[in-house]
């Protein structure tokens, strides 16, 4: 028993001992961990190292061959390096010296080239000595790897576009600073151009010389060239147009074309915007001969040895981006307006600017780079040359619908009249009837039709016509003859004296004159008689004469009469009052003729038989005097302050878009 609690406690002994030797093992490799570490991450370098100890001695001796070759030629690349970034110091600003910088930029490019030459035989030396290396199990797998990784990307590296990047940016560097100067060159002899004066009889519009000085031409070419050897002519062309478009553009913002963006739907008639229209004509003008003339022979100076298809492509981008392409837009918006006979002129007008820049048009715009404004500027014209010819064959149909509507209830002329008279003879006139005949032939041969001038005369007579069936028409539509006597005097006169020694007035003749001479005299004659004229028999001295019965009586035969002539003679002053006479001849002719008819026998009455009634309240029986009788009469048909208009295109058959919604908004103005 004694013996057994004697091995226990040995035991304990043992095993305390036991665990303090442990302890100190522990702390010992605690302490030794990192020294393990280290040599862990040691051992694959050092296996790397001692690998050729052993490879094959004869793979070992070969090795050094290939070694040498590799580092020689990789060592003269490193050198060309050197030498292309020394070059770095010298490239001077090109604003400063610009041949010292094209000669360094010549340099820079041989020594590139050399050194993408050379490049080539050092990666093939590398590669040449990776796959030995590889191939003789010489080196570590991972190492040979890692030169992989290297070998590829200094091939991607050389090839590269031009290998340019092997000098690390500095070619690149070198022509953007080109790029740069070439954009300041353009910008600093950008200047906008003034519009010249155009209101001027006679002035014509000059073509601008070249805008920018002959030796920055020549700059801009030599830098050119040196961009397009380097592939930058795209971007030489997206920096010049987008320079001198900007030019262009400023030129024209100081003629406030903000009216060239109207929409159709911003104004009810081309006669709202008449302004625009003149003003377009002088500003495409001063656009195409003065702008883009100049901008047409720069292209041309600048980008002529790059061929024409550069030099017309970059044109067309300047002339797209600076406006030409708004001008035409506005000429389309108003042929999209509504139908109007004025609208008919002011599509002449936009055909006669276009067809005076036609030659500027064909030349500036007739290459395939600009087929985009060909084409706008050829559906402009055939829509202009569409709605003026369709206005005109129509014109006498409009007339003919306006006779539905009730003549003037003051005997006036119609504005349908006045406006029609007028609107003929602008047709005819030097003006208009060159370019509505031209552009009526035009419309003819579109249809494999002859056009002959008779026909324009022809359709002009059958107008004229019209308008007198509806002066017939309308003097029927007066309830009281006087007054359409009235309107009949009014407009044969109007078309007499207005269209006498005028185009249309050669073209009705003179017989045609003549005859609506005498229907106003004859209705001149028949309003007198039927109107005042009446007058005077009112006077009668019928019983006063030969009267002997006293001058109470006569005294009551006056005072009747003269109260019968005064109530007659107000109700018609009262009624002609509202009358009217547009012309001031025939106004005081008119008057002069009542006058003689009623004065004369009024003072003669007044004179004998006004005093009998003197003493009777002159204001009630002699109630007027001579003077204020004549006065009045003078003041008839004196024509109300009236506002001009023309006349709207009514509807026919559905052919047009306009209809209009009542006859108090037709086209004839009251």
């Amino acid at each position: 028993m004694e013996k057994g609690v004697e091995h226990l406690i040995s035991a304990r002994k043992s095993m305390r001992v036991n665990l303090e030797k442990s302890k100190d093992i522990g702390l010992s490799l605690e302490k030794a961990r990192p020294r393990l570490d280290e040599i862990n991450q040691r051992l694959p370098s050092l296996e790397a190292a001692i690998r050729p100890i052993r490879a094959d001695q004869d793979a070992l001796g070969a090795v050094v061959g290939h070694i040498n070759r590799a580092v020689v030629a990789a060592a003269a690349v490193l050198k060309v390096f050197d030498a292309i970034h020394g070059l770095e110091n010298s490239l001077s600003d090109p604003e400063s010296d610009l041949p010292g910088y094209f000669g360094v930029l010549k340099r820079l490019k041989e020594a590139l080239r050399f050194l993408g030459e050379n490049c080539d035989m050092a990666i093939q030396w590398l590669a040449d000595i990776v796959e030995y290396l590889e191939d003789h199990n010489v080196a570590d797998g991972k190492f040979i790897s890692s030169l992989k990784e290297v070998l590829t990307a200094l091939r991607e590296l050389h090839s590269g576009e031009d290998g340019s990047c092997l000098d690390g940016g500095l070619l690149e560097v070198a022509l953007d600073r080109l790029e740069n100067e070439f954009r300041r060159l353009l910008t600093e002899n950008s200047v906008p151009l003034p519009m010249p004066t155009l209101d001027l009889p006679g002035e014509q519009a000059c073509i601008a010389p070249s805008l920018l000085p002959v030796a920055v031409i020549k700059k801009l070419q030599s830098i050119l060239s040196r961009l397009v050897a380097n592939n930058r002519l795209e971007k030489c062309v997206l920096i010049y147009v987008e320079v001198r478009s900007s030019n262009v553009r400023e030129s024209l913002q100081a003629l406030n074309l903000d009216y060239l963006e109207i929409s159709v739907s911003e104004f009810n008639d081309v006669q709202s915007i008449e302004g625009h229209i003149a003003n377009w004509g002088k500003h495409l003008e001063f656009a195409v001969k003065h702008l883009l003339e100049a901008e047409y022979k720069l292209c041309n100076d600048v980008f002529d040895r790059l061929g024409l298809d550069v030099w017309m492509g970059c044109f067309a981008k300047i002339a797209a981006q600076a406006g030409i392409l708004a001008f035409l837009q506005f000429g389309k918006t108003v042929t999209e307006s509504k139908k109007d006979p004025i609208k008919m002129l002011k599509l002449l007008d936009i055909f006669a600017s276009l067809n005076k820049l036609r030659l500027d048009f064909n030349r500036l715009f007739g290459g395939a780079a600009c087929a985009e404004i060909q084409r706008l500027t050829r559906d402009l014209i055939k829509r202009v040359i569409d709605g003026a010819s369709e206005l005109f064959w129509e014109l006498q149909v409009q007339v003919e619908l306006q006779r539905q509507i009730p003549p003037p209830p003051d005997g006036g002329v119609p504005k349908l009249i006045i406006f029609i008279t007028d609107y003929c003879n602008k047709l005819l006139g030097d003006d208009y009837k060159p370019m509505l005949t031209q552009v009526l032939v035009i419309e003819r041969s579109w249809k494999r039709e002859i056009f002959q001038e008779r026909l324009l005369f022809d359709e002009l007579l059958n107008i004229m016509r019209a308008v007198q069936l509806n002066l017939e028409t309308w003097s029927k539509g007066y309830k009281d003859d006087t007054l359409s006597c009235v309107f009949l005097m009014n407009n044969h006169w109007h078309l007499y004296k207005d269209l006498k020694g005028t185009k249309l007035g050669i073209l009705l003749g003179d017989s045609w004159l003549r005859e609506h001479e005498q229907y106003k005299e004859y209705y001149s004659a028949v309003f007198l008689k039927e109107s005042w004229a009446k007058l005077p028999a009112l006077l009668s001295r019928e019983g006063l004469i030969l009267f002997s019965g006293g001058r109470a009586t006569a005294r009551d035969l006056v005072k009747k009469r003269l109260k019968a002539f005064n109530e007659a003679f107000d109700d018609m002053y009262k009624k002609q009052c509202n009358w009217i006479m547009l012309d001031k001849e025939l106004r005081e002719k008119t008057c002069q003729l009542i006058i003689q008819a009623i004065v004369p026998v009024y003072r003669s009455y007044m004179q004998n038989y006004g005093p009998l009634v003197e003493q009777e309240g002159s204001s009630k029986y002699a109630k007027y005097t001579v003077q204020s009788l004549e006065k009045m009469l003078n003041s008839l048909f004196v024509p109300k302050p009236t506002r001009q208009g023309s006349f709207k295109v009514r509807v026919p058959s559905g052919k047009f878009n306009n209809s209009v919604a009542d006859q108090n908004q037709t086209a004839i103005v009251k």
